[in-house]
């Protein structure tokens, strides 16, 4: 597991093998993208974005993105380990794209250095999580 989004990386393949979504999982990627949620929303709103406007704004991507990941699922659900392989490496590129990007610069920026200690810290407990499954 990764701590931002990732953690639907790392345990998507179980969930393909499986069929199904547990709880834990579904909490495990809301609380992953909480703050990518509140740093996009922080942005729009200093920005001096209408906050109705934000929120259909949020709503929209949200459900473009059950949608996607719905289409995701049917369209892997008979793929080989290879192409699930090759998807979720192109996915993991992408999350640590952003993280580089976007989510640590400002973390900096808000949070000093503390921040660096805290998502080691993240990273560790969700590859701990994720070892002992």
């Amino acid at each position: 597991m990764i701590v931002t989004g990732g953690c639907a990386l790392m345990s998507a393949d179980g969930v393909l093998e499986a069929g199904t979504v547990s709880i834990a999982f579904l909490v495990a990627v809301f609380v992953a993208n909480l703050p990518e949620a509140i740093a996009a929303t922080s942005a729009l709103a200093r920005a001096g974005r209408d906050p109705r406007r934000i929120t259909r704004f949020s709503v929209l991507v949200a459900l473009g993105f059950g949608l996607a990941s719905l289409l995701g699922y049917v369209a892997l659900d008979a793929a080989s380990p290879r192409t699930v392989a090759i998807v979720l490496a192109f996915a993991a590129g992408a999350v640590l794209t952003m993280l580089a990007n976007t989510m640590m610069p400002e973390a900096l920026h808000h949070g000093g250095k503390l921040a660096g200690f805290i998502t080691t810290v993240g990273f560790a407990v969700a590859f701990g999580i994720s070892a002992l499954q």
